[in-house]
């Protein structure tokens, strides 16, 4: 059986799969995102609405298929079967695409071609791991394995004890070398910390042998990969940046240690990647949104009294931007008052990030 016989035979009909705010409803469209963020299974419900035999289904990090047969055979093959979709997951656009009536390709990064719409896939927001929850847990539990265990899909199917060391195969899987896997961990490490890249470079120099080329070329390709971001400070430019991942249970995967209010600052971030397209921070203030005029502080375990001199801070902070809401996400905290002009909402994490 040659390559292409072989996927055109895939058929995804018994695939059980569960809706994402995100669908593909461009006939050509282009799918980016990290590793293991659903962009398959987004593709799978596009199928869904065709017979087997009008699709083909090629994934070429699937070692079985043979590059240059499909290179060579494929444009004569769709023809021949009267193919309506063709699906080219992991595309590197190293030969030309045959005509069909709908192309679905899926890239580490976005990428611009004629004819093509753009769509990002970003891991379950939590709302969507609620949807995807098969066991009916209550809220506090679901939101406690979505801070431990993360957002990708596919960790609600595996066993608790089976998920770390899934973690720990999607960083090899996102690295090509032993090099670039320890560039991933310590910014990783450093996640919700303002840290410039030539500390955390010295820092690892310390550790292995690396070129300042090398690690910055590699942070780069997180960052366009969307595995790290750097978080800019607002209206400081040259400000040290904050540190975040894509999934915050990466950390968890690569060291004992623990930073609870990083990890759930992380999620937050998560949160308000999806809904906001300006973010930035502030002293004092972990997210600040100058499109709403809204300031989002971490505090995992609130207590008005005892944090007047944290909320002073937040406070004069606040006034300098003529920050008239701010939001405190906690784990389970409930309260709402005011600070002179200040209005202080006070949300567990579930609450918030679904309201």
């Amino acid at each position: 059986m040659t390559s292409l016989e072989f996927c055109h035979e895939l058929e995804f009909s018994k695939i059980n799969f569960i809706e994402r705010k995100i669908r593909i409803t461009h006939p050509k469209t282009i799918l980016s995102g990290p590793p293991k963020s659903g962009k398959s299974f987004l593709i799978f419900d596009y199928l869904s609405n065709f017979d087997s035999k009008e699709y083909i289904y090629i994934d070429f990090n699937d070692t079985r298929n043979t590059y240059q047969e499909i290179e060579e055979n494929l444009e004569e093959f769709v023809i021949r079967n009267n193919i309506k979709v063709i699906v080219l997951e992991n595309f590197d656009f190293q030969f030309k695409i045959p005509y069909c009536d709908s192309v679905i390709i899926t890239t580490k990064q976005a990428r611009k071609e004629k004819g093509f719409k753009n769509l990002f896939l970003n891991p379950l927001d939590f709302e969507e791991y609620l949807l995807h929850d098969k066991k009916n847990q209550n809220i506090t539990h679901l939101f406690n394995n979505f801070l431990r265990y993360g957002n990708l899909p596919e960790t609600l199917q595996t066993p608790d004890y089976k998920i770390y060391e899934s973690l720990q195969n999607l960083i090899k899987l996102i690295n090509k070398d032993e090099t670039c896997e320890e560039i991933l961990k310590i910014l990783v490490f450093n996640m919700d910390e303002k840290k410039s890249l030539n500390q955390i470079f010295l820092t690892l120099k310390e550790k292995i042998k690396i070129s300042k080329d090398k690690f910055y070329e590699e942070c780069k390709r997180l960052e366009n990969e969307k595995i790290i971001y750097f978080l800019p400070k607002f209206m400081q430019e040259k400000a040290v940046k904050k540190i975040y991942t894509y999934n915050c249970a990466l950390f968890s995967s690569i060291t004992h240690k623990k930073k609870f209010k990083n990890e759930l600052t992380n999620l937050i971030f998560l949160e308000l990647l999806n809904r906001y397209k300006k973010l930035y921070y502030l002293d004092y203030i972990d997210f600040y949104i100058p499109d709403e005029n809204i300031a989002i502080v971490s505090i995992p375990f609130f207590n008005s009294t005892i944090m007047q001199s944290q909320l002073k801070r937040i406070k004069k902070v606040a006034n300098e931007h003529e920050i008239k809401e701010l939001y405190v996400i906690t784990v389970s905290n409930n309260e709402h008052f005011f600070i002179q002009n200040l209005e202080v909402t006070v949300l567990p994490f579930y609450e918030w990030a679904l309201s």
